[in-house]
């Protein structure tokens, strides 16, 4: 009998991430941008790419991993009416493949060692476990990591993203944090709204030096960081997949008017060098108020310099500054502890990470 695909899925409030993996080796990986908060629509015409793309999705013998984040997107009364509404429909687009929804649970690191339930369930069963299943991708991230690293050592997954950032410590096989949800995790200091493509840049401070003196930001939304890591070099257009904030170009001259307009001038006013300049004064800004949250995450788990870092996401070009400005080894690529092939496979593994961490975690649990 041939070996099944085993699909994972991580479908977002922006973006839907896809993997195919055969024989636990992952072999392609992709994702769309899916603003859901504009309609479910986003997400019908996503799939839809996807089937004509790989049309064994759709095949008895597939095997389907999913974790979501999308159901906090405001198109939903709610994110158990979004836990129930993401699950029904990919059962449609995808039957009559099996579909597991991951929900923690099993090998969950409760007080004690004691497990959770089970930590897998079919969109039939999902009503009940709707808090389990919601915005738990990072969770499936982390014991993936954990379980790589099922010695004593002990370490911090960092993944940067293009909206938020994920700091989860593990150690020992298991993942360290008692929070689940991301109420608990924002007061933790375990999930952090800071990603490097959609984050408003008056987020990030009220206040920025250009040419040497402190300003006030406006407050609007002028620009957002994928404008300071465009005119950085670092963000790669491929992952640069939505609309700049005023849906003008994103060339470098409509960047630099943006970052303008955050100061209350134009992008004629200075040089490009200025504007150069304001940009890694903002990129600074960010790695702040990361740094700060990464050494709160490493004090509550009793973690030293010592810390391996794991670094994941979209963002990750980051990570060697922040690991500095923490005192610790700028650590290894979460790619590096995948099993994936080379090349484009094994670049947008790293920024997908999730989906390639569910589907493992079902091959792991299939047997």
């Amino acid at each position: 009998m041939p070996t099944p695909d085993i699909f994972g899925w991580d479908v977002g409030g922006a973006h839907v991430k896809l993997s195919r993996s055969v024989g636990g080796r992952v072999l392609e990986v992709m994702q769309w941008p899916c603003p859901l908060w504009l309609g479910m629509d986003r997400l019908d015409q996503v799939l839809q790419q996807a089937v004509q793309r790989w049309p064994q999705l759709q095949a008895t013998q597939s095997l389907h991993a999913v974790t979501m984040t999308g159901e906090m997107v405001d198109h939903f009364p709610h994110r158990q009416a979004g836990v129930h509404g993401i699950a029904a429909q990919l059962a449609a687009a995808l039957a009559p493949a099996r579909l597991r929804l991951f929900a923690g649970g099993a090998g969950a690191e409760g007080a004690g060692g004691t497990e959770g339930p089970p930590g897998w369930c079919s969109p039939a069963e999902a009503g009940p476990r709707w808090a389990d299943i919601a915005s738990a991708n990072w969770l499936a991230t982390a014991r993936h990591v954990a379980l790589a690293h099922s010695g004593s050592e002990a370490g911090v997954l960092v993944d940067i993203g293009s909206t938020t950032t994920d700091l989860i410590a593990f150690g020992g096989g298991r993942v360290l944090t008692q929070a689940r949800s991301d109420a608990e995790r924002l007061a933790s200091g375990e999930l952090v709204y800071h990603g490097v493509v959609r984050t408003p840049l008056c987020a990030l401070g009220p206040r920025i030096d250009w040419r040497g003196q402190p300003h006030n930001v406006m407050n609007e939304f002028f620009a957002t960081t994928a404008d300071v890591y465009r005119l950085t070099g670092e963000l790669d257009p491929a992952h640069d997949m939505h609309a700049a904030a005023d849906n003008a170009g994103k060339n470098l001259a409509a960047t630099r008017q943006r970052l303008a307009r955050m100061v209350g001038l134009d992008a004629r006013d200075g040089s490009e060098a200025d504007w150069l300049a304001m940009a890694r004064a903002w990129r600074g800004r960010q790695l702040d108020e990361l740094a700060g949250q990464l050494q709160q995450v490493l004090a509550l788990h009793g973690l030293g310099r010592n810390a391996r870092l794991v670094r994941a996401g979209c963002g990750d070009f980051l990570a060697a500054d922040l690991a500095a400005r923490c005192g610790l080894a700028p650590g290894v690529a979460y790619a590096d502890v995948a099993a994936v092939a080379d090349g484009a496979v094994r670049a947008w593994a790293q920024v997908c990470a999730p989906c390639i961490a569910v589907a493992a975690l079902l091959a792991r649990e299939e047997g």
